[in-house]
């Protein structure tokens, strides 16, 4: 369950309320007339379930309140009420597959912004790849995947692309357009660093290295595992389970290819480079169409949820 607080003006606020009450899934309506001060209005409170919250956000949109007013929703942990559970179960669909499209975009507007943050991190993630290649250490790598902050401007990308949101593309868009190369860069010097500390060295990076020779030689698989990390990786959005893209985050090798890239043009090795930019842009793009793909299915298969329950 979710729970709703809105700020309504006043002369809507008997819209709003009949809207909630004739909304299946709804319950535990409340009214506190007059009670808003900045904006003025009345607050208005209920419970609805998170499968039938997405249809009532998009029609309190077109009434304005998100201008005039506010909505505000959180997660309900714990229930305990017998209309929450009546609720619950006449709503169509499972709560546990809904997709809450606003906070989707909300969150992945913040996940995709290009800030000194992300660029720290994605920068971070790239250097300890760098020491896991050098050291042929694939747990270095997995470390590098999980520190990676790059699935957020990617799941905006894929978000921006279903809902047609321009701003959040071209924002989700500039966060990747910017942060690799600035990450490359920035791996460069410290590559750079460590060869003068003596740390690094050409030798080092031209040995074998069996356990992360993967990185810089993409394959077909290469695109399947992306393919397969961004399904998932949209599902755990989409369905709040966000322990799921820990997973999603050690499967694919966008940052430790960035990583290997920076290094084979700081030694001059153009084949690992091409090798390495290629497997980047393989699971980039294994991503983002997965990504698309999966919403477009989500989207499809709640709109017949909805022409069912209209139906019956």
């Amino acid at each position: 369950m979710l729970h709703l607080r809105m700020i309504v003006p006043a002369d809507r606020t008997d819209t709003v309320v009949a809207l909630v009450e004739r909304t299946t899934g709804t319950t535990h309506v409340a009214v506190l007339p007059g009670a808003a001060r900045v904006p003025q209005g009345d607050i208005v409170l209920c419970d609805v379930a998170r499968e039938a919250a997405d249809g009532l956000l998009h029609s309190l949109r077109e009434l304005r309140i998100v201008e005039d007013g506010a909505i505000a929703v959180e997660d309900i942990d714990l229930s305990l009420s017998r209309r929450a559970d009546q609720a619950e179960e006449d709503a169509p669909g499972e709560g546990a597959d809904a997709v809450l499209w606003e906070s989707l975009t909300e969150a992945t507007h913040e996940e995709s912004t290009l800030t000194v943050t992300y660029l720290a991190f994605l920068a971070v993630a790239t250097m300890l790849a760098a020491c896991g290649v050098m050291l042929d250490s694939s747990i270095l790598i997995v470390g590098a995947m999980v520190v990676g902050p790059e699935f957020g401007p990617l799941a905006g990308v894929c978000t921006a692309l279903v809902q047609r949101h321009p701003r959040l593309a071209w924002r989700s868009s500039l966060a990747l357009l910017v942060g690799f190369p600035v990450a490359m860069v920035l791996t460069g010097g410290f590559n750079f660093l460590m060869n003068l500390l003596g740390v690094f060295s050409e030798a080092q990076f031209a040995a074998p290295h069996p356990s992360t020779e993967f990185i810089w030689q993409p394959d077909a698989s290469s695109f399947v595992v992306a393919f397969l990390a961004g399904i998932a990786g949209i599902l755990s959005l989409t369905s709040a389970k966000s322990g799921a893209l820990v997973g999603v985050a050690i499967s694919v090798t966008t940052v430790p290819a960035a990583a290997n890239a920076a290094l084979a043009l700081s030694y001059g090795d153009y084949a690992e480079l091409w090798g390495s930019s290629l497997q980047l842009l393989v699971n980039l793009a294994g991503i983002v169409i997965a990504g698309v793909l999966t919403l477009l299915a989500q989207k499809w298969f709640w709109a017949r949820q909805r022409q069912r329950a209209q139906q019956a």
